[in-house]
């Protein structure tokens, strides 16, 4: 775990909120990058579903990420491979007699 004595705080704004965070110096770029990326994803899911609050769009946010992130870790070739010989060896396994 890192020093607190190397964090450094932060503020950023998502969906019209401010929040502080203490990071390391290194994560800032990263860190901003990413709230300027989910606060646009809760601005297009705004203006494309109306009457929900902020909190709605805050999780619609969280839940397209991480799917998106589940997708992409299902889609890593070292796993879609792993799943493939799982499912060859089952396969196999429930054709012996």
């Amino acid at each position: 775990m890192e020093d607190n004595e190397e964090l450094i705080p932060i503020n950023v704004w998502l969906a019209g909120r401010s929040y502080r965070l203490r990071i390391m110096p290194d994560e800032e770029e990263p860190v901003r990058k990413a709230v300027k990326q989910a606060d646009a994803k809760i601005t297009e899911l705004r203006s494309n579903y109306a009457g929900k609050d902020d909190q709605d769009f805050v999780a619609m946010c969280l839940l397209s990420y991480a799917a998106d992130g589940a997708l992409s870790a299902f889609q890593h070739p070292l796993v879609k491979e792993g799943f493939d010989e799982l499912s060859k060896k089952l396969d196999d396994a429930l054709n012996e007699d």
